[in-house]
């Protein structure tokens, strides 16, 4: 089913105010290195990636 215009439009707002992109280049092995650990833990790359950075966050802040 296509996504109506009004729905578009919301999106975009919702990314514009309320999400910041964060480019991030890895070399291609990498990347395959961090795929297969993020298939492993059942998560997407996003979603393992954020899960990385959360978990160094509450370790350095316990420090």
């Amino acid at each position: 089913m296509a996504m109506t215009e009004k729905r578009k439009e919301y999106l975009y707002q919702y990314a514009k105010e309320k999400l910041k992109r964060i480019p991030l280049n890895v070399t291609l092995s990498e990347y395959d290195d961090l795929k297969t650990a993020a298939a492993e833990a059942g998560l997407s790359v996003n979603g393992y990636i954020k899960l990385a950075i959360k978990e160094k966050i509450s370790r350095e802040s316990e420090q």
